[in-house]
């Protein structure tokens, strides 16, 4: 079966090495970087919903399946098999056409131009700096309090 939801994370330069470092660490140490990283996809879904209630009718009812991932590194996921609209069409349908626009369909209102997203990851990308730092400072910290133990 295809999947029907994208997921997309946020790129964290040294994340390889930092979850390299996580591995000798308690599992309590992993256990509170996964909440930590919840808790800021969490804020990451929400301006990505609020960008593509913003954006139109379309992408207002896509950004309805935008959620938090829960994994070591921040991400959200979106579309889905979720039914949507009038003619109660799957979410991973609507996703693309909402995102870059359609040559093709009118229900879709601006017409893709081959640049990066309108709402989605253009939202992603913007607050991917934050978010990379504020984890980065977050996996430091319980690095420093679980490494003490060991």
């Amino acid at each position: 079966m295809a999947k029907s939801q994208l997921t997309v994370g946020v790129r964290i330069d040294g994340v390889r090495e930092t979850l390299a470092a996580f591995r000798a660490l308690p599992k309590d140490a992993s256990k509170e970087l996964r909440e930590t990283s919840l808790e800021l996809s969490r804020k990451l879904a929400l301006s990505a919903q609020a960008a593509g209630v913003a954006e139109g009718q379309q992408a207002a009812l896509v950004a309805k399946t935008v959620r938090a991932v829960r994994d070591r590194v921040p991400a959200v996921v979106a579309g889905g098999v979720r039914r949507l609209g009038s003619r109660k069409a799957p979410a991973w349908k609507l996703l693309f056409g909402a995102e870059f626009g359609s040559m093709q369909y009118r229900q879709f209102p601006r017409l893709h131009t081959g640049r990066a997203g309108i709402w989605f990851f253009p939202t992603i990308e913007r607050e991917a700096t934050a978010t990379a730092r504020e984890w980065r400072a977050a996996a430091d910290r319980i690095i420093r309090a679980f490494g003490k133990g060991s």
